[in-house]
Order: C-alpha cells, then structure tokens, then sequence
C-alpha cells in the first residue's frame, strides 16, 4: 500500500495536470470562438463564388482543364489533413483510421494512388506504416493563413495540370460544432459545376445570361478557377483547424473532470489512511498505559 506522502505527491501531480488541462481548455475555447467567425463569414463567398462560376460555364458554354472530368480516372492524389500536435481526443486518428481504410477499399481500383499530407500525425502515421508520401507540409500549428492554403493549392494545380493525376481528393474534419467534427472526403478537382441556378426554373435563376465580359471570357473564368480553389483549400484548412480546436476543448474538459475525480478519490483515500494510522498510534498508547498500571 502506498504510504502517505506517495498519497500526497500524486495529489499534488494531479492538481498540476488539472491546472494544465483547463488552461488548454479556456485557450482552445478563444482559439475555437475566432475560428467559428472565420468559417461563418467564408461560407457564403466560397458558396457564391461556385455559383457564378458554374453559371457562366452553363450559360457560356465554356471549358477548361480544371473542370473536365476523365472519362475514366486512373491516377488519384490522396491530401489528408490532421493537425501537428496532440492532445485532441479522437481528432487525428479518426482521420488516419477513415484513410487508411479508403486505401485498402480502393487502392485496387485504380492504377496509381499517390499521399500527399498537411500535418505532422497523419504523416508519422502512415510513415509507420510504410507509406512514402509525394509531398508532406508541416508545422500547422500556428493560425492558419491564405497565403499558405494558396501556396499548398498551388502545388496541388501543378501536379494536376501536368498529368500526374486524374483526380485530387482531400480528407479531412469538417466542423460541425465544438463536439462534432464529421471526417469528409470530397473532390478538390475537377472543380464541379453543379451549383448552377440554371438548372432550377428560369424564374427563380439568380444570374442574367446577357453579359459583355471584358477582358476575355477564357482569362476570367480561369482566374475565378484559380481563386475557388485557393479559396476550398483554405476553407477545408479553417475547418480542420476549428474542429481541432473543438476537440481539443472537449477532450481537455473532460481530462479536467477526471482530474477532479481522481483527486477526490485519492483524498479520501489519503484520509482513510490517515485515520488508520491515527486510530493504530492510540490503541498503542492506550494499550501502553494499561500495561504500566
């Protein structure tokens, strides 16, 4: 049995760890409250900026390299986004258990399929399992920015318009609320065209097909392309970084609640104990003063 100052000392380390788990709590709480604005007031944008491309395409008739499907897709690139730290629940290895399974349903499926990770844990988990990416970025663990979700985007376009790929996809957290995050895998490109308000009834379209475009129409519609994308990547990284920060808070409130529970257990078993030795050291000396008399 441990004696009263082991009992003692493991209080005390708990009550540091408690003081610890609830700062990163409350800091990922500030964290979260700034990266919920920053999802709330992209969505709109990134939704409308879809929909006027994809009426342009419709009305224009117009193609580009971004937005044509293969007729058969061969050759996919695989971007799974996790975080560089720790210490966020099930966040991480949702992510890595989610891929690790798309990979072995479908890695006969196509001829070529290709890694490239945004994040340390993803990328330390498959390197555990042999899996050499093409590309790998690290040190996320700052606010995220655009000028790095462009600078990602554009070594995605790169590979893509070279012929590597036929398809880019990206897996990663989407945020639903501080206690949900929903592991998504979507197409990053081809870019699809789906949101159209000309698919709805022509009284309800929202986007006139009279348009003069100036400067060119093919030099608008691919700097629209670019700037969606950047923008998709960047919003895929917002809502990887928001859901972190939500299971980050949540795991760290309840690492703070066992705390609390394993403080209190320890105390009474710390009173226990010393009330044993208190009730032993009096039967001795009562027995003691008997034997004098």
């Amino acid at each position: 049995m441990a004696s009263l100052k082991d009992i003692r000392l493991r209080i005390e380390s708990t009550k540091n760890t408690q003081q610890i788990t609830r700062a990163m709590k409350l800091t990922s709480a500030a964290k979260l409250r700034k990266a919920q604005i920053n999802i709330t007031n992209m969505r709109p944008y990134a939704l409308s900026l879809r929909q006027v491309i994809a009426d342009i395409v419709v009305t224009q008739k117009i193609s580009h390299p971004l937005m044509d499907t293969h007729p058969e897709v061969k050759k996919v690139l695989l971007v799974v986004l996790t975080s560089d730290r720790g210490l966020c629940g099930g966040f991480n290895s949702n992510i890595n258990r989610f891929a690790d399974t798309y990979i072995r349903e479908n890695k006969n499926k196509y001829e070529k399929m290709d890694l490239f990770f945004i994040g340390r844990k993803g990328h330390d988990f498959f390197m555990k399992k042999g899996a050499k990416p093409v590309e790998y970025i690290t040190k996320l663990d700052k606010d995220i920015s655009f000028d790095l979700a462009s600078h990602v985007a554009d070594r995605l376009l790169k590979r893509y318009l070279a012929g590597d790929y036929d398809e880019i996809r990206l897996i990663y957290n989407e945020f639903k609320s501080a206690i949900a995050q929903v592991v998504t895998a979507e197409t990053l490109i081809p870019i699809s065209t789906e949101a159209s308000t000309f698919t709805e009834e022509r009284n309800k379209a929202l986007f006139s097909k009279e348009l003069i475009f100036e400067p060119n129409l093919e030099a608008i519609i691919e700097d629209l392309l670019i700037k969606y994308f950047d923008l998709q990547v960047y919003r895929a990284m917002s809502e990887s970084v928001a859901s972190e920060h939500g299971a980050r808070m949540t795991a760290m409130e309840n690492a703070t609640n066992n705390a609390k529970t394993v403080i209190n257990n320890l105390t009474l078993t710390y009173n226990k104990l010393r009330q044993e030795k208190i009730t032993t050291e009096l039967t001795e000396i009562t027995s003691g003063a008997e034997a004098l008399k």
